[in-house]
């Protein structure tokens, strides 16, 4: 065990007038100063829009030989514990852009905990061992039929929690497979569609129906399935490209991001030429840019220039740009070009109508706009010319209310509801990219808080109480106490191999061993792992070894011996002993 240092300076500890142990005399009034196991929410659950038990599935590892698990048993309790908020923990351990991992409080120390790393390593150990999603015992099978519009990750994030309970869900798609935007709008060499069809295959085994290829507005009115459902949820995502509007952008060779990526991902022949420009700074950005690359990127093309043009053009600087950090590095990497502030303002194209290139303005960032960043301003008079083959605009999207049949926010772009997806239209929830862009993450998380509220309205229960856990951050942390280690990296092929490769899975994680090794690394921030530290400090025995230990609850305290001296809360590494 490593050696404890006592932190400098006072320690910071909430008073908590509830005692959460299994001994010392409920009911009696407490010293302050005596120990009090107090839970608090991690930092990086508090940030997973899904609201995944990230600390749960990581000591579910980590402390197998402390709760007697073998290494699979540890990894099988581990897969349950995050498919209770999230069904698809291999896609998201490819996907997800892990917000958690930014605020974990390990950053502190020597780097975060790889997260999205080991989740990936759990979503595929679940896949390889074939595991089945678990039901809930919710009094189910119920009477109650729910439909879902759309099939991407909100849909199937609320079908699965709502036929887990025992409802029976229906989901109608308007494209021939489910997915949605992780099937047409992430490219195959980050999401092979093997993996994402396991994990979909899996909700539906549930007994979920779907049924692809039905257009609502088309083939189905809304107001049929409002009319023969009991309750319906909306997450029909954004799949409609937005243009610029400038001249010349109307004509072959113009394409919307996700008009691009949907037909790459369908199978569609796309003809880009060999000068391709991207416009924009997002994840469809850099996706389309790479595809790009990838599609005219044969082995000799690699060995003479790795493949043919392709530009981005941004108008602001990299500082500015959402896409995610990671890719927009490997876009480089593989010899893709990116113009900061610059936007186009004209499409050229010649006597045959194909487009030639485009006159492009130079800008420079002026006052913070509503998005915080600051607002892009043309420089009078400076424009240029960049030559181009075709150009993929991948400036923004909204959902196709039309194809829906029905225009129901009133702007025409983005739905609103409450925390828990409930619209102003009596029985209709929604979720995902109708109510405004955002990661998969996100979407999921609002398709299982949807499925609570579908599931309290029906049954006339409460909702879920909020959590009430208090955050904790690394000032509660004992860093001294854990051994210093760099968080895993992942494999990835090098860019000649991604492009000789155009569609291979070009991340390939970390394997077994890295994981395992890499959920030793969570603090579990205010959550007793058994360190033993409070056992063999107090000098009283106040703490007494559970006989049927769990995580989380591995002693329980005696305070009737207890003199308050306060070295049990000063030595708890992880935060969650309270004595001030």
């Amino acid at each position: 065990m490593a050696l404890l240092k006592k932190k400098s300076g006072k320690r910071s500890a909430s008073r908590m007038a509830r005692l959460t142990t299994s001994g010392g005399g409920s009911g009696s009034e407490i010293s302050p100063l005596r120990p009090q196991y107090v839970e608090k929410l991690p930092p990086c659950t508090g940030h997973c829009p899904s609201g995944n038990d990230i600390r749960g599935w990581l000591g579910m590892i980590a402390q197998r030989d402390k709760l007697g698990l073998t290494l699979e048993e540890a990894c099988d309790r581990a897969w349950e514990i995050e498919v209770a908020t999230n069904p698809f923990p291999a896609v998201m351990g490819r996907v997800c852009p892990h917000p958690c991992e930014s605020e974990c409080n390990r950053t502190a120390k020597d780097g975060a905990v790889a997260i999205n790393s080991v989740e990936r390593f759990i979503g595929d150990w679940g896949l390889e061992r074939k595991l089945k999603l678990p039901r809930l015992n919710a009094d189910g099978p119920y009477n109650e039929k729910i439909a879902v519009i759309g099939a991407g990750p909100s849909g199937l994030s609320v079908a699965y929690q709502l036929a887990r309970r025992g409802y029976g869900v229906t989901i109608f798609e308007a494209l021939p497979k489910p997915g949605g935007m992780l099937r047409y709008g992430i490219p195959e060499y980050r999401l092979p569609r093997a993996t994402l069809d396991a994990e979909i295959g899996r909700i539906l085994d549930l007994g979920v129906d779907l049924k692809c290829g039905t257009t609502v507005g088309k083939d189905i009115s809304l107001d049929e399935i409002r009319s023969s459902f009991s309750a319906v949820y909306l997450a029909i995502g954004a799949h409609k490209g937005r243009k610029m509007g400038i001249p010349g952008e109307d004509g072959p060779g113009v394409y919307t991001g996700t008009e691009f990526l949907r037909r790459i991902n369908a199978g569609e022949p796309v003809d880009l030429g060999d000068n391709v420009v991207i416009i924009g700074g997002g994840d469809t950005a850099v996706d389309a840019a790479r595809v790009s690359k990838r599609l005219t990127a044969d082995s000799a093309a690699v060995s003479r220039r790795m493949g043919a043009r392709a530009t981005i053009l941004y108008r602001r600087t990299r500082a500015e740009m959402p896409a995610i950090d990671r890719e927009i590095d490997e876009a480089l990497e593989e010899d893709i070009g990116i113009e900061f502030l610059a936007a186009p303002i004209k499409i050229l194209r010649n006597a045959d109508g194909a487009v030639t290139g485009m006159i492009v303005q130079r800008m420079e960032l002026g006052e913070p706009d509503e998005s915080g960043r600051r607002r892009p301003v043309p420089i009078e008079g400076d424009t240029f010319e960049l030559p181009c083959t075709a150009v993929i605009m991948a400036v923004s999207q909204q959902p196709d209310w039309e194809s829906l049949g029905t225009r129901l926010p009133s702007d025409g772009s983005w739905l609103e509801t409450d925390d828990w997806g409930r619209t102003a239209v009596e029985g209709v929830w929604a979720g995902g990219d109708t109510l405004g862009l955002g990661l998969a993450t996100i979407s999921i998380g609002q398709g299982r808080r949807a499925a609570e509220s579908i599931h309290a309205s029906l049954r006339g229960t409460e909702l879920p109480a909020p959590d009430a856990r208090p955050p904790i951050g690394p000032d509660r942390i004992v860093l001294d106490f854990y051994e210093a280690k760099p968080p895993a990296q992942r494999s990835i092929l090098s860019p000649e191999e991604r492009l000789q490769h155009p569609f291979e899975e070009a991340d390939r994680g970390i394997t077994r061993e890295q994981a395992i090794e890499e959920a030793t690394r969570c603090f579990s921030c205010g959550l007793c792992f058994n360190c033993e530290s409070c056992w063999m400090y107090c000098q009283n025995n106040c703490f007494k070894k559970a006989a049927d230990p769990r995580p989380g609850f591995y002693y329980t305290i005696n305070l009737a011996t207890c003199d308050g001296c306060k070295k049990c809360w000063e030595v708890c590494p992880c935060g969650y002993i309270e004595g001030e």
